[in-house]
């Protein structure tokens, strides 16, 4: 799965930006290249964060897990 940086120049000189089909991944950089890292890292965070809480609310119970793949 691919996704889409949207990036704007901030009033401080830094780029801003967040991920457009995650919109809680936003971060900032100095350059595209670094932005564009950091927006990967948010990404990150977010689903490792999400991962835990939906872990910790099926604790203990049975479960089925399967893998999906998107595109």
């Amino acid at each position: 799965m691919k996704f889409t940086a949207i990036i704007e120049q901030g009033e401080n000189g830094w780029l801003v930006g967040q991920i457009e089909e995650i919109p809680a991944a936003m971060s900032q950089g100095e350059s595209i290249d670094e932005l564009k890292a950091n927006l990967l890292d948010a990404l990150k965070l977010i689903l490792d964060t999400n991962k835990e809480i939906t872990e910790k609310e099926y604790l203990g119970r049975e479960v089925i897990k399967e893998e999906l793949e998107l595109f």
